[in-house]
Order: C-alpha cells, then structure tokens, then sequence
C-alpha cells in the first residue's frame, strides 16, 4: 500500500520559511549519508552536529533529519511537519485533540540543538508523529536521540529525548523532540 501527504506550501510572510514534511532516519554512518542525501536532494545540511543531520530541502518541500545509530540504521526514526509559527503548532494539537487523538500537549523543549515548540501523537503501528517549529539553533543536546523501538516519544524508561524525568522535560506534559 502506497500512502501519498501532501502538506500545502504555506509560506511565513515574516521570514519566507514554509511548512514542510518531516522524515527523520537513523543511519549507520552519518559521514556516508550526509554526502548521498547531499547529493540526491542537491542540498547542503543546515545543520551537522556529532551523530545529528538536518537537511531543510527546498524542492520538495522536507525537513530531512540523520541520527546516526548503527544499530537501526535504514529505519525510521519519526515522521513530524515543521511548522512556521507557535500559533501553527497550537492550532494542529488543538485539532487533533478535537478528532479525539491523545497527544503530549504543547511544549517548549530544547532537543537536537534547537529550542523548539511542539506536540506529539502516536499513529497505528506506533508511528510517531510531530508537529514542531525550531525557535533557536542551540549549541548543545540535551538528551539522546529518540529510540525507534520506543512505544512513544515520551516514553521515560526508553532513552528518549526529552523524556519525562529527563533533563528538559516538563514533567507532567511528557513531551518528545527531536527535529
């Protein structure tokens, strides 16, 4: 079964910036995939860090994120969309609330070197999903990156970026990151 998304191409008249589809993947060598992905897409990441890519690709429409973890490389990290304002995100947890989806609430988080906005649901198939805007670049992570095998973004005993109990977590509101 082939499943198409479309996101529209909304454009932030502030900044220029659009809203575009996230795919996030782990990768077994992140040397390696950094010069193909740079290639296929005819783009330079915006950002390398140690273990951590990010691609913002014009045409089509992606934010492209590596986490290198050799163990699970070639499978899918998450999928989220990368929103121009806060005001998006809110909007999109507050619909998805509506359609009776259980999401993490909106948070503010620092996670993959940026400060960002967000909210995260799980899909069937514990295919996460989350709807973010990068407010700042940051210097330094401050948790691991999401685990794959993990049952939510928000699971605390998985490892996981910004977990409950972990350093930049709220606590009540579980939220995820990495975008």
């Amino acid at each position: 079964m082939i499943i198409e998304v479309t996101i529209p191409r909304t454009t932030n008249e502030r900044n220029g910036d659009i809203m575009r589809l996230q795919l996030a993947i782990n990768v077994s060598d992140l040397d390696e995939a950094v010069d193909f992905y740079t290639r296929l897409f005819a783009t330079e990441p915006v950002k390398i860090k140690p273990g951590y890519a990010n691609f913002a690709i014009a045409d089509p429409p992606l934010k492209l994120v590596l986490f290198e973890n050799p163990a699970e490389g070639g499978s899918l990290n998450h999928l989220g969309v990368e929103t121009t304002t806060a005001a998006e995100v809110v909007a999109a947890e507050e619909r998805l609330r509506a359609d009776g989806l259980a999401t993490t609430g909106v948070d503010d988080t620092v996670c993959c070197f940026a400060d960002k906005t967000e909210t995260w649901v799980t899909a069937p198939d514990a295919v996460r999903w989350e709807y973010y805007v990068k407010n700042a670049d940051v210097d330094a992570e401050t948790a691991a990156p999401v685990s794959v095998a993990a049952p939510g973004p928000w699971a605390a005993d998985a490892g996981i970026c910004c977990a409950p109990g972990s350093e930049g977590a709220d606590e009540g509101a579980g939220a995820g990151c990495c975008g």
